[in-house]
């Protein structure tokens, strides 16, 4: 825990240097090159004749089987790598630390949304829009001011959730194999876990897998929000936020993402989510925190940054107290 504490330290401080990955590729570069030649084995006729051989006939099933394999292979290498590291004594530590700051994503997560905000100020909407599309995967090309600020707020809320409070949870729980692990589900849940033609089936594994890993993070992080709130405005304003999530989180298509976007939202009394576009397709999704401010401005952004880093701060000194109580 204590490695863990000093990791979220040096990351909300540092980050990720860019620099440094203009020179090697990182880690989650490797993960998705892994997982497109698994993307790609999946159309090898070599691979679809064994398959019959063993008495798997249905293209959907195959897909399925290679998408398990796939995760089959992402624990074996966490594994491998977790035992390999803690061999290397205080190199080994070092070397874990370095990994634990990497996989964590609380100052470059900060940096992206500022971005948004600070492309209001100097660039204007159109600015805005390219910068927050960096962040999200929908079609930014007709939003308004108050839709890019909605999007880069939704954006940092289930980011927190899953680039900051999964990865230190699956660390505390299981150590480094459990935070590789967890980081290469979620890469391939981002990258394969689509419903569309091509992925339905190859990224089913990963996406409902993510979604069970994903479950104790999520309400960790409004219980931290909470935490914030509470600390900031009072209980009252906190009692709000918590009976806000619990009320409209579950109606979120996502079973986790629902959780942080709620938290924040009736933190910041806006309401956020409803429908979207992402391409072609356009998603009718219920609003998170309806009866909060329809309206969003670029200051909203620089609110959810303090209460993100209000939040972060919360997490750092749980894992702190842990540390100093049970080691």
């Amino acid at each position: 825990m204590g490695l863990l504490t000093l990791a979220l330290l040096i990351d909300i401080f540092v980050g990720d240097p860019d620099w440094a990955w203009r020179r090697v590729s990182h880690p989650v570069v490797w993960i998705g090159r892994l997982i497109d030649w698994f993307d790609q084995l999946r159309d090898r006729e070599a691979v679809q004749r064994f398959a019959e051989r063993l008495g798997i006939n249905g293209r959907d099933s195959l897909e399925m089987i290679v998408g398990g394999v796939l995760l089959g292979v992402f624990l074996l290498i966490s594994l491998v790598l977790g035992k390999l590291i803690s061999s290397l004594g205080w190199i080994g530590w070092i070397l874990e630390l370095a990994i634990v700051v990497v996989l964590l994503a609380q100052k470059s997560l900060y940096d992206h949304v500022s971005r948004v905000a600070q492309a209001f100020r100097t660039l204007g909407l159109s600015g805005a829009r390219t910068a927050v599309a960096q962040i999200v995967g929908r079609d930014v090309s007709k939003l308004d001011e108050s839709g890019v600020c909605k999007a880069a707020i939704e954006s940092l809320a289930e980011n927190f959730s899953d680039g900051v409070v999964a990865p230190a949870l699956w660390y505390a729980i299981a150590g480094l194999p459990g935070l590789i692990f967890y980081k290469a589900v979620n890469t391939a849940d981002s990258m394969i876990g689509h419903h569309d033609e091509r992925f339905e089936f190859f990224g089913k594994p990963a996406a409902k897998l993510d979604d069970w890993l994903n479950w104790p993070a999520a309400r960790l992080s409004t219980i931290l929000v909470v935490i914030s709130v509470a600390a900031a405005r009072g209980s009252r304003a906190a009692g709000n936020v918590w009976s806000a999530t619990l009320r409209d989180a579950r109606s979120h298509r996502s079973p986790n993402a629902g959780w942080p976007e709620t938290s924040f939202a009736a933190a910041l009394n806006l309401s956020l989510g409803g429908p979207r576009s992402y391409g072609s397709d356009r998603v009718e999704a219920e609003f998170l925190y309806w009866e909060g401010r329809d309206i969003a401005r670029p200051a909203d952004i620089e609110k959810s940054l303090s209460l993100f880093l209000r939040c972060c701060i919360c997490l750092i000194g749980f894992c702190g107290l842990l540390w100093l109580f049970f080691g």
